[in-house]
This record gives C-alpha cells, structure tokens and sequence, in this order.
C-alpha cells in the first residue's frame, strides 16, 4: 500500500513488520524518530517486543549483544557519536557473528560539532566487520531492512548488518513508500533461527579468550563469511522482487552507464541528485552514468570492476574523507579497477551537510574530463 511517510517513520514500520523480540535504543538526532516511533507501536500493543530504555548509546547495543546471543532478534539504531560510542560492541557483535540489524542515520562526526547529514560515522566502522547497505531513497531504506535481517540471520552468513540512510535528507523527509502489509512481511521474513545461543539446558561459551594460535582462523573465517554473503545478498534481493516487483539482487546498480565515457560513482541519497544532473547531461550530449553502490560491506569489486570497465574516466563521489588517504569509496574503487587503464579520480564533497547540487555534479563532471582530480571539491579557500 502506498503512503507518504516520513523516511524514519517508513523504516520503523519496516522493522515492525520484522518482529524484533528485543529493541533496545537511545535518541540522538537525527535518528529519534525511529526509536520513538517504535516505542509507540510497542507500547499501542502493535508488537509484542521488550524495549528496553538504556543511559547511553554502548548500552543500546550491549543489550542488543545479550538479546542475539540469547536467542532474540534484535534491533537498535543510531548516528554518528552514538555510533562512535557503540564501536567496542560493534566489534564484539560481529566477533560473535550475532546477526543484529541497526539503522544509521548518517550524520557528521564530530568536533567541530555538525547535525547534518555525511557518511563518516558508518564508513568509519567499515572494519569492524558488518554488513553495510546505503539506501538511495525512503523505498529502498525501507526494504533494506527485510533484505538485512534476511541476510545477517542465514546460517552461511550470521553477522550484523547496518542500514544506513542520509540523515535529515531522506530520515526527514516525507515520500511515497510502498508498505508491505504483515502478512506479506510474515511471507518473506523467517523466524530467527540461531546456529548457536545461550542456553542453560544446553550451555555454550561465546567470545572466549583467543590466544595467538587461534586468532587469525577467527578472523579469516569471518572475513570469508563476509565475501559470501555477496552470494545471500543476491539470492535475499531477487526473491524479495518476486514477491514485491522491487529487485534487490544487485550489489550496484548503474544508471545510463551502457555507452557512458564518464562514470560518476555514489553512495546514498547523493544519487537521486546525479541521476538529474545525468540526465541535463545526457540532453547536451554528454555520455555520463551513474554506478550507485548499494552494499558497500562486502565491497562487490568484481561488480563495480565489471560495470566500469568500457569507460574512459571515473569520478567517485565521497562524502566521507579517510583523513591522510583519500574517500573511502574512491579507495575500493581504485582497488577494483587496478591495471585496468580506467582513469580514477575522487572528489571530497558534501561533508557536514554541506549542499551537492545538479550544477556541482556537471562541474565535477568537467574537472573529470580534464584530468583534474583527487581534491577537496567546493572548498572555501577564503576562509582557511
């Protein structure tokens, strides 16, 4: 059923249709409206979930750790400092492969203290070892979440997942969403099913000391779960469109990339204003795609490699910046495209919610085309 919700309110229906056992939140702007969404929903009785109210954001997710292991499927979400103060559990919880689904509003990290909207927070913890989705609209935002919980609970895979949306850009904003009703999230989700959990009638240990000898099989086989959910993800995606018409199996997506000479790439709400721009391009003549990364944790090299490789120059659009190196994005896409004869250049933009707008996009476009590159794109050198 179509409706015209706010983005963070769609998602919390989302999760709703999800039946998570155990929520466990703190607000911080601007992903408040979610957890205060579904405080109301549990409290109206339209869920049958325990919600625990914490003191801090490391707690959130240390009862969401506690939940997972014991058995519940859990749920939290967060943004920027308060992601910043999960990232010791965010560690452990993928340590201990617990398939915990958390939204990110992406917002700014400070200092200097910024509310608005880029992608440092969740790309900061691109180590840590969970899947990482980046919605492009409130639609995808939504649908991501039956896709993560799918995902992040398939026994080749057991790990957490984020669901990351721009925050204020789309958490804010009211649009079209298409709601599954819960009868039709019932037929697509499954009941959590653990490999492993607590349990006094049949105990185990979780997380326990790892010596030397043990260590590096502990994280190669996590990295090795990591490169296989490519293959859940895929599979997660495709029925997901059987059944709702929308396909979610690719881990990009390219727009009017087939004969593009210049392949501009995003994550994010960022590419609803490129896919414009493209367009304005396309009507003056000018061959320019779009590639939208959509998972970003695995990195799907081989995808982005594949979709890349008949153009002449890429330009990545950052909006986070790997302080000493370079956009994180530009990063992996330099990797994937190594030797490969395909200029790559990176373009730092939009950080603090700085404004992107059409005409920026086309500019970027032509510093591009004439090898101008790798920098600070917008940048006020007046007051530096």
């Amino acid at each position: 059923m179509l409706e015209i919700l706010e983005g963070s309110i769609a998602v919390a229906e989302a999760v709703k249709q999800c039946r998570p056992q155990v929520i466990a939140a703190y607000p911080i702007t601007p992903q408040t409206h979610i957890v205060e969404a579904l405080a109301d929903i549990v409290a109206n009785g339209e869920l049958d979930c325990e919600y625990i109210t914490v003191e801090s954001e490391f707690s959130a997710l240390s009862a969401c750790l506690g939940a997972s292991a014991a058995g519940s499927r859990a749920y939290s979400a967060t943004t920027s400092q308060g992601l910043a103060l999960m990232f010791e559990v965010c560690f452990n919880v993928a340590g201990l492969r617990l398939p915990i689904v958390m939204t990110i509003a992406n917002r700014a990290l400070g200092a200097p203290l910024s509310i608005w909207n880029d992608q440092q927070d969740s790309i900061s913890l691109r180590d840590s070892g969970w899947l990482q989705f980046y919605a492009e609209d409130n639609q995808e935002a939504t649908d991501l979440h039956y896709i993560a919980y799918r995902v992040a609970e398939h026994h080749d895979v057991l790990l957490p997942a984020f669901v990351c949306f721009d925050g204020f850009i789309l958490s804010h904003t009211y649009e079209p969403v298409d709601v599954l009703s819960q009868e039709d999230a019932d037929r697509f989700m499954k009941p959590f099913d653990p490999l492993y959990r607590l349990d006094a009638a049949a105990p185990v240990s979780m997380g326990m000391y790892a010596t030397p000898e043990y260590y590096l099989e502990f994280r190669y086989e996590h990295d090795r779960a990591l490169h296989g959910a490519k293959k859940v993800i895929a599979e997660v995606g495709r029925e997901f469109g059987e059944l709702f018409g929308r396909d979610y199996s690719a881990l990009v997506e390219g727009y009017r990339l087939e004969d593009a000479e210049v392949a501009l790439v995003a994550m994010g709400s960022l590419c609803g204003t490129t896919k414009d721009a493209i367009d304005e391009m396309r009507a003056a003549g000018k061959k320019v795609g779009l590639l939208k990364i959509r998972t970003f944790r695995p990195f799907p090299s081989e995808d982005v490699a594949a979709a890349l490789k008949h153009v002449q120059t890429v330009a990545v659009l950052d909006k986070n910046i790997s302080l000493g190196a370079k956009g994180a994005v530009a990063l992996e896409v330099k990797d994937a495209l190594y030797n490969s004869g395909v200029r790559v250049f990176d373009y730092i933009l939009g950080l603090g919610g700085r404004d992107v707008r059409k005409k920026d996009i086309a500019a970027i476009v032509e510093l591009a085309e004439s090898g101008k590159g790798d920098m600070f794109y917008g940048l006020r050198t007046e007051v530096l």
